[in-house]
């Protein structure tokens, strides 16, 4: 078993937590989920915009969409994924480190969204 400092399980967290935003939520991989999954987005009487998704197909198509329109759901392959890498590709810490960097970017943008606006 390799021994993990706070610093590095805190880059991995970042990573895994960014990626999954990626592919959950941000339109740049909306070709990886169109396949699996039609969203929609219906403004109530109050104003707020309720982001509504439509799961495509039976079977593994499903199942895929599932797995796609859920943050919990998909983080988990997400850190499997980053801990592996992080575990067998020593190379790849540079792409985990930018993912985490851009986690941190993430929360302060949220966080001074919820703040200031």
């Amino acid at each position: 078993m390799f021994e993990l400092t706070w610093i590095q399980l805190f880059i991995l967290a970042l990573a895994s937590f960014r990626l999954t935003h990626l592919i959950v939520y941000d339109d740049i991989t909306w070709a990886l989920r169109s396949p699996f999954l039609a969203v929609s987005y219906v403004t109530h009487e109050n104003g707020t915009v309720i982001r509504e998704i439509e799961i495509k197909g039976t079977g593994i198509r499903r199942w895929m969409g599932m797995l796609l329109s859920c943050h919990w759901c998909t983080g988990i392959w997400c850190a499997m994924l980053v801990t592996a890498l992080y575990c067998y590709v020593p190379a790849s810490f540079p792409l985990l480190l930018m993912l985490a960097v851009a986690g941190i970017a993430a929360l302060i943008e949220q966080y001074l969204l919820q703040r200031l606006g």
